[in-house]
């Protein structure tokens, strides 16, 4: 007897597969997407993989700001139009694009990809705030801390503002008058850039 059941071919299953890494991807999403690519833009599916493959091989992280960056130090960092005496440290690449569209800031930045989330097992290590310190301790500067206004992003800026403190630095925190639990990325340049205006000094 023929067994009926479908049997899947290997690299759809690892097209499949591969999809799931993404943020939020389950088995079915995944599934309708590798079926699109597959029969309706298969153009497009190849332009993705080329993409996919020239950003892995060629983009790495500034080491100055720890953005993304194809050069070792990328172009913002290098700017001599650019305040030396501001640092604004925010989550994000997504956060520190929203600050460049308030166009009220002309400082720098140091990008922490991430927030302090000891249950995530996001530590202070894998923020690479030995960086950020170094950054501080070699220019010193006014720190602007714009992480988001949700508990994790509260502790970062908190746990943040003690780390710097201690080494003499002034530390502000953008004002409230962003939404608590807003993301930066999801707020109107206009809202942001009066929050970083009426930024206000950080005590620990």
């Amino acid at each position: 007897m023929i067994s009926s059941q479908l049997v899947m071919p290997s690299h759809l299953e690892e097209l499949i597969a591969a999809l799931r890494c993404l943020p939020g991807v389950g088995p079915k999403s995944a599934q309708r997407m590798a079926y699109h690519l597959l029969q309706r833009d298969r153009t497009g599916a190849l332009h993705l993989a080329k993409a996919l493959e020239l950003a892995a091989s060629n983009i790495q992280h500034c080491i100055k700001c720890n953005n993304f960056s194809e050069h070792e130090v990328c172009a913002l960092c290098l700017s001599p139009k650019r305040d030396a005496s501001l640092l604004c440290v925010v989550e994000m690449p997504a956060d520190l694009l929203m600050m460049e569209q308030t166009q009220c800031y002309r400082g720098m930045y140091f990008v922490l990809m991430g927030r302090l989330s000891p249950l995530d097992g996001i530590g202070a290590k894998e923020l690479h705030l030995d960086r950020l310190v170094k950054r501080v301790q070699e220019h010193p500067c006014e720190v602007i801390l714009a992480t988001n206004f949700t508990v994790e992003g509260d502790a970062t800026a908190h746990y943040l503002a003690s780390l710097l403190q201690s080494r003499d630095v002034k530390v502000s925190r953008i004002a409230r008058g962003l939404p608590v639990g807003g993301e930066l990325e999801q707020v109107d340049s206009g809202t942001l850039a009066q929050a970083v205006l009426e930024r206000r000094e950080v005590s620990a």
